[in-house]
């Protein structure tokens, strides 16, 4: 089987790697014996094969890594693709993330205006990948990284329909938090959870006899600010809620202490990143030390810091162990990777079209809902009714990401435009307009 990664010199491809060694040392019937990597930039391209090497050396029967010259070349054939495009780079996250913060409102990669800027940049090209993949691929299924994956996915399903899936760890590391904080073994809970991609809700959480146990973790103070969700959100407002929201919801819940983080620290996310790997990849292409060791360092640090703005603003607290154990992206692709290829069945949250599982979104809406897998592909699971303040979020996002989604399909101002001001944390239509003018829109 071929898997091909576009992005291929993105920093999180060994952690993929890595999960395809672990099938090599089982044995496992089915697996990947090729990847090929692609990615526009061939200097981070060449690094990131060398950590693969490293990683597979001594590990018999690892997939064979390829480089592919071209897109056609990577796509030809394929029977799986992994699209983890930054279109823009790192440098591009950057300006996606000051230029509002100049306008007072807030920056971030995949919500906000910073999310609205960087789908404009980046749905054309995703739909130019779908294309070649219907062109090339005509039966490999898209499993689609790329950010803001719900906006994208929304773009590339218009061409290559319930073929590409948009996959995020945040609901599974939720679930899995949960879980522990309630005394359930994460691996055999059952759940509810519903959204879109970075605005979901985890409203039902059962154990393996089919016990409901949200309630009782809502209630145990202890438990509940023992993990990442219970800190940020804090036990009287979960309280209040009567469910555990995704981390993104902070943004939206605690605009204002969330906004104040941002703009007095030291950097933005992405400010940070794009110095830490333009460190890593400057490090690594000279020789200075063994990239493979380099880059797991890196990794960690990482980790460590992820959504450290939201943790600055409810009192400065460091992820733990259970934090960082959420699954990642790479073990949710890979679940979804082995029940299509293998007819296995898996449940996993994914960002698929909607059906009738919210009946107030056109069917062919993407939404992020809990799906049953198997050779066939997800199945959306019936959920309960979502209350008016979740749909009317929703609702409201949704309008943003098909706006963003035009915008960037068509070029249209006025599309750009209305994204950018109907999105809840933009609180001016001239604001927009001006944010717009300085991003060149």
């Amino acid at each position: 089987m071929r898997l091909t990664i576009l992005g291929g010199g993105g920093f999180r491809v060994p952690l993929v790697h890595r999960s395809l060694l672990a099938e090599a040392r089982a044995g496992t019937p089915g697996r990947c014996t090729e990847l090929v990597l692609h990615d526009t930039d061939r200097d981070r391209l060449a690094v990131i094969a060398s950590v693969l090497s490293a990683q597979a050396e001594g590990v018999p029967d690892a997939p064979t890594v390829r480089i592919a010259d071209d897109l056609d070349d990577a796509l030809r054939g394929t029977d799986f693709v992994f699209s983890a495009i930054r279109v823009g780079g790192t440098a591009g996250r950057v300006r996606d993330e000051r230029i509002p913060l100049s306008e007072g409102v807030l920056g971030q990669e995949t919500v906000g205006a910073g999310g609205v800027l960087y789908a404009l940049r980046t749905v054309p090209v995703a739909v130019r990948i779908a294309e070649r993949v219907r062109a090339l691929a005509p039966d490999a299924w898209v499993i689609n990284f790329t950010n803001p994956a719900g906006m994208v996915t929304e773009a590339m399903a218009r061409v290559l329909g319930e073929r590409v899936i948009g996959i995020c760890d945040s609901p599974v590391g939720l679930v899995r938090r949960a879980a522990r904080a309630a005394g359930a073994d994460p691996d055999t809970v059952s759940y509810d959870y519903t959204g879109l991609n970075h605005l979901g809700w985890l409203r039902s959480l059962r154990d393996s006899t089919g016990r409901e146990l949200l309630p009782g973790l809502l209630a145990d103070t202890e438990a509940l600010t023992s993990f990442e969700e219970g800190k940020l959100f804090g036990a009287e407002w979960l309280r209040a809620l009567g469910e555990l929201p995704n981390e993104y919801l902070h943004y939206y819940y605690f605009r204002r202490e969330t906004l104040a983080a941002v703009r007095t620290a030291e950097s933005t996310r992405g400010e940070f990143l794009d110095q830490q790997q333009g460190d890593f990849f400057a490090r690594a292409t000279a020789g200075s030390s063994d990239a493979y060791a380099l880059w797991e360092r890196t990794r960690l640090e990482r980790e460590e810091t992820y959504m450290a703005e939201s943790r600055e603003a409810t009192g400065g607290w460091s992820r733990d162990t259970c934090d960082l154990d959420g699954g990642g992206y790479d073990q949710v692709a890979l679940a979804l990777m082995r029940a299509i290829a293998r007819g296995e069945r898996a449940r996993l949250v994914l960002n698929v079209r909607n059906g009738t599982t919210v009946p107030s979104l056109a069917p062919d809406a993407i939404v992020e809902t809990v799906c049953d897998v198997d050779g066939a592909g997800p199945r959306p699971l019936p959920v309960a009714p979502l209350g008016e303040a979740e749909l009317g979020l929703m609702l409201q996002l949704k309008a943003v990401e098909l706006a963003a989604v035009e915008a960037g399909l068509s070029g249209s101002h006025r599309a750009a435009l209305r994204a950018l001001a109907l999105h809840p944390l933009v609180d001016s239509p001239a604001v927009a307009g001006r944010i717009l003018e300085h991003a060149g829109y």
